[in-house]
């Protein structure tokens, strides 16, 4: 049976770190929402698990992923889930542990990306926060953004399986979603900032050289340049406003 994944449509968003794993992996899935409303897919079904009363475990929110009777929500533990039956994740525990811990940081940077088009609330526009936009943009390019990356630089220096490894891994000498998500991280901040990004890559040799090994991956070389990759765009997560890149 596909694994269902449910996202927003028209937009990467977090849907588009599980949909890196799966399509890394070869995996059979259905995109839902991108899906015919009148077979059984579109937004009528996704909006079923987050609003219909019938569902004793709905989801808070998307992305949400739906194997057989399991559904599994929040990026981190869809990866997470994932991992092991995708071998996209080492076998020791503590190996996945490991991964998990990056993949929740990658969550934090994600979320502090995010923030910084919408520093005040989710449901005003940009145009109404942008004045605390440029002051959270400021210190997020000046400490955040060399904090994070600086920390996925030095676990790539001291992962003993990177030993003349081109691309690095994160975890062990085998790609894992972890990998996956760096690389989506790096691409968007490199669209939203991409002069503070560049500048701070500079210094970074092991993250460059991951988010350029990536796309190697022959599986992902296919999806990154087919219709199913959508852009970028002021509507997701990573969102370009030149002001913001001071």
């Amino acid at each position: 049976m596909a694994y269902q994944l449910h996202y927003w449509p028209g937009i990467q968003g977090r849907g588009e770190f599980v949909r890196l794993a799966l399509e890394a992996a070869g995996a059979d899935y259905v995109d839902v929402a991108r899906g015919d409303p009148h077979a059984g897919g579109g937004l009528p079904a996704m909006m079923h698990f987050l609003e219909d009363a019938s569902v004793a475990r709905p989801p808070f929110a998307c992305p949400f992923l739906v194997d057989g009777k399991t559904v599994v929500a929040q990026t981190a533990a869809i990866l997470l889930y994932l991992g092991p039956r995708l071998r996209l994740v080492p076998a020791a525990e503590r190996d996945r542990l490991w991964t998990h811990q990056i993949q929740l940081t990658i969550a934090d940077m994600v979320a502090e990306a995010h923030d910084l088009h919408h520093p005040v609330a989710s449901a005003l526009y940009y145009e109404d926060q942008k004045k605390e936009a440029l002051r959270r943009s400021e210190d997020f390019r000046r400490q955040r953004l060399p904090r994070f990356l600086g920390w996925f630089e030095a676990i790539l220096q001291r992962n003993a399986g990177n030993a003349q490894r081109d691309p690095p891994r994160l975890v062990g000498a085998r790609l894992s979603y972890a990998d996956l998500s760096l690389f989506q991280l790096v691409d968007g901040l490199l669209y939203a900032l991409p002069k503070a990004t560049r500048r701070v890559l500079r210094r970074l040799p092991h993250v460059r050289a991951l988010h350029a090994g990536v796309p190697r991956h022959r599986r992902l070389a296919a999806y990154l340049s087919s219709e199913r990759r959508l852009p970028f765009n002021e509507e997701g997560i990573f969102r370009h406003y030149p002001e913001l890149d001071g």
